[in-house]
């Protein structure tokens, strides 16, 4: 009993210093980057975790010397518009295929699920062509619909996976009292789907807001940078400055921070529920 409390106590100690180390690790770099953000000068220092005088300009700079605004509300036009449009494509799509029995269905589940194999950047020049001969370079509505379209794959499965633990008999007795498909979906299975579908929504808000690989493909103007093009400008070239880059930063970061806070609960609730795939 001696030896099995002894190393209870032990593994005990060893897994708080791997908890205090990844602490460590994860909340340094956060800190010092908070603190860069409010140090006067423009460049690195290793003291920066605690700046020698606080203060506010490369805030202001961001909006005076840079374009910091414009690059904030066009990628908020990007992420809120990708996150209405997945919610509304994908969970139509997952409800067809978890309550619908057709011909084609299951090579369409087959055909869906081959395509999340895929990486997404083999896909760029593609894209880029697409853009070109349409002539939706420079245009945010593309980075939309090419958002919501890369999403369809992984979302569906999730959503459909989650339905598919609904109980038919519902449908049956909705069906009874005469309520269409279109009302059973609107009024019963996305009520009881909304874990899932905060699950979708956050994701699809968080894909657009920090991607680099995409914008920068088809976004040429500086009027229609986001913000990850115009954060990676900041300190890329003879006119870097790296102070305003971790104001930016932290700018980026308290929308998803406020984001995740709030919906824990259901991201976690939804990932676990949606990650069972049904029949």
């Amino acid at each position: 009993m001696k030896a099995y409390k002894v190393k209870k106590v032990v593994s005990t100690i060893l897994i708080y210093i791997e908890l205090i180390i990844v602490a460590v690790v994860v909340i340094y770099p956060l800190l010092w980057v908070i603190g860069s953000s409010l140090n006067e000068s423009s460049g690195i220092s290793r003291s920066s975790i605690i700046p020698e005088k606080v203060s506010l300009n490369n805030f202001k700079m961001l909006f005076t010397k840079f374009n910091y605004g414009k690059w904030y509300l066009n990628t908020l036009y990007v992420a809120v518009l990708t996150t209405v449009f997945s919610i509304f494509i994908h969970t139509m799509t997952a409800f067809v295929f978890a309550r619908f029995k057709f011909k084609g269905r299951k090579m369409g589940l087959l055909s869906v699920m081959i395509l999340q194999m895929f990486p997404s950047f083999m896909s760029l020049t593609a894209l880029y062509m697409i853009a070109l001969n349409f002539g939706m370079l420079n245009n945010l509505n593309m980075l939309v619909i090419i958002y919501v379209a890369g999403g369809i794959p992984a979302n569906i499965w999730l959503v459909r996976g989650y339905m598919l633990n609904i109980p038919r008999s519902m449908d049956e007795a909705a069906s009874i009292d005469g309520v269409t498909k279109l009302q059973l979906f609107y009024k019963i299975i996305l009520p009881l789907s909304m874990p899932i579908i905060f699950f979708i929504a956050v994701t699809s808000f968080m894909g657009p807001w920090m991607d680099y690989m995409l914008p920068r493909y088809l976004i040429n103007m500086n009027e229609k940078r986001t913000l990850a093009i115009g954060l990676f400008d900041l300190i890329n070239g003879t006119n870097a400055d790296f102070s305003a880059f971790c104001a930016g930063a932290v700018l980026v970061a308290i929308p998803i921070t406020i984001i995740y806070m709030a919906f824990q609960r259901f991201l976690l609730e939804g990932l676990m529920a949606g990650a069972n795939k049904g029949e």
